[in-house]
């Protein structure tokens, strides 16, 4: 089957070059990282979920948990973090390490859909001030993600003693888990990611015809 002239196509290549030399304009893409990374979230989502259907629940680590499943896929929330905070595929890198570190470190944690929405604004905005020169404040990254000032104040401050406050990531861990996530095109995940970015493509074209401003405003969540 012929793809058309306007698929979205993701390479190694592509996406190593987004996170090297990604440098945000007005009206600039999403960065790459940020549907390899929805990939592999959802892919470990489906994993634990079918893991916790045969064998029951997770443990008692449920610092995350909220009360109801948000209506937003990751991919979705993921492009609204960029859209209002800026932060560049580094940041989102280094989130994916601090995700990846606070499983291994707290065996009782999985990462599930009643979870992984607050994990992600908490591991981002963590990364965003490890990364970033310049950072917006916890109420603005509360807003953004769904939150009260007051819950992510928490949840920032649960993520570090769990993790032990180690949040440094050297050069060659960071380039450990790019190759990663380039293996996670290369190998299994690029056509589920193309097939995520056409959908969110989509997705925003319709709310575009139906509200032109659609895309400049903030719209409120709750999580």
């Amino acid at each position: 089957m012929a793809s058309s002239s306007n698929t979205l196509a993701i390479s190694p290549r592509k996406l190593r070059s987004d996170l090297y030399s990604y440098s945000y304009q007005d009206g600039s893409s999403t960065p790459l990282v940020i549907s390899v990374l929805s990939s592999l979230i959802e892919r470990t989502l489906a994993r634990n979920e079918r893991i916790s259907r045969s064998y029951g629940g997770f443990g008692k680590t449920r610092v995350f948990d909220c009360l109801e499943i948000p209506d937003m896929t990751i991919q979705s929330y993921l492009e609204r973090i960029f859209r209002y905070t800026k932060a560049g595929p580094s940041v989102y890198v280094v989130a994916y390490v601090y995700i990846d570190r606070f499983c291994q470190n707290n065996q009782g944690f999985r990462i599930s859909l009643t979870n992984v929405h607050r994990l992600l604004i908490t591991t981002i905005m963590v990364a965003s001030k490890y990364v970033e020169d310049m950072n917006y404040r916890n109420s603005y990254f509360a807003k953004v993600g769904g939150l009260e000032t007051e819950d992510l104040n928490n949840l920032e401050l649960e993520f570090l003693f769990l993790m032990g406050f180690k949040l440094h990531v050297n050069v060659s861990v960071f380039e450990s888990y790019c190759c990663h996530l380039e293996r996670e095109v290369s190998i299994g995940g690029g056509y589920q990611i193309e097939k995520a970015l056409r959908c969110a493509e989509e997705i925003k074209s319709r709310q575009i015809v139906q509200d032109p401003k659609h895309h400049n405003q903030f719209s409120r969540i709750l999580l």
